[in-house]
């Protein structure tokens, strides 16, 4: 299985985001941390050990908030992003100022767990289809303020992204369907307001569903809870119809069930499991 490459989104970005998330655990100071060291007076090493096995994520991003407190901190990464780890193997080391390294230890590791959790989960369930022509892709349900980084702790792991946002694309969901009136009331505005290149993809229930949305052209059709024979049954309707609109299933995806899925022949598969119910990866970090 070749797992993609996953971008890190640009530090432009980031930044504000992991400026706040240290401020929120430093606040007016490190009371331990500076009543002990000046700042930068004494260098020394960190090693980060994984107490679990798993897929790491995030390194580059510590390395970042490190250097958010001293510029002059260094990584040297013993596992490269996306590959496994086993308990006990150091996955990086740190060097530098050792106040900007204490200061930084939680926010950098609450980060690299959280994110190499969501991988190794993600990891699992693109295993499961490996073999197969059906990608996994994520969906909005992310912690607030972590978005951009569970995403790309997912693409580490071997999906591939959804929206990242409402501005990315059109999905047309049940309750849009309903406060507009129908399907292809609701196609038909949108179609004549949105930027010409922006995809429309519509969730449908039923087959009568699907119909209308092939029927008003829809670029996607993400087909939501269906058992399985009818999906057969909806996957079959589109391929004739036009083999060019992509397919997407949804809902209630598990480990025990995205392979039976996936064999119905959809494109995409998308789940929030992989990030809403995935554990952190336990590491611990170790002053030399």
């Amino acid at each position: 299985m070749e797992i993609p490459t996953a971008v890190l989104p640009p530090f432009l970005a980031l930044d504000p985001l992991l400026q706040s998330w240290l401020l929120e655990d430093i606040g007016r100071g490190d009371r331990t941390t500076q009543s002990l060291l000046a700042p930068g007076a004494k260098l020394g090493q960190a090693e980060w050990v994984a107490k679990e096995a798993g897929i790491i994520a995030g390194i580059p991003i510590a390395m970042r908030v490190f250097q958010l407190l001293n510029v002059q901190i260094k990584a040297v990464p013993k596992v490269a992003e996306g590959e496994g780890c086993d308990r006990g193997q150091v996955i990086a080391y740190f060097e530098g100022a050792l106040d900007a390294l204490l200061m930084g230890e939680r926010v950098a590791l609450n980060l690299v767990m959280r994110l190499s959790g969501v991988a190794s989960a993600t990891r699992k369930y693109v295993e499961r289809i490996a073999d197969l022509p059906t990608q996994l892709v994520d969906t909005r349900k992310t912690t607030p303020g972590l978005r951009l980084l569970e995403k790309y702790a997912t693409q580490v792991g071997g999906a591939v992204n959804h929206r990242v946002g409402l501005d990315d694309a059109v999905m047309i969901k049940d309750n849009h369907i309903a406060a507009a009136g129908g399907i292809g009331v609701a196609i038909a505005q949108i179609r004549a307001r949105v930027p010409y290149p922006m995809t429309i993809e519509v969730e449908t229930e039923t087959l009568e569903q699907v119909g209308e949305a092939l029927q008003h052209g829809a670029d996607i059709i993400m087909l939501d809870n269906m058992p399985l024979d009818r999906m057969r049954e909806a996957v079959s309707m589109i391929r004739e119809a036009n083999e060019r609109i992509r397919i997407e299933a949804s809902g209630n995806i598990t480990l025990e069930t995205i392979r039976a899925v996936a064999e119905t022949g959809v494109d995409y598969i998308s789940s929030s499991a992989p990030i809403t119910r995935s554990p952190w990866l336990d590491v611990s970090m170790r002053i030399s």
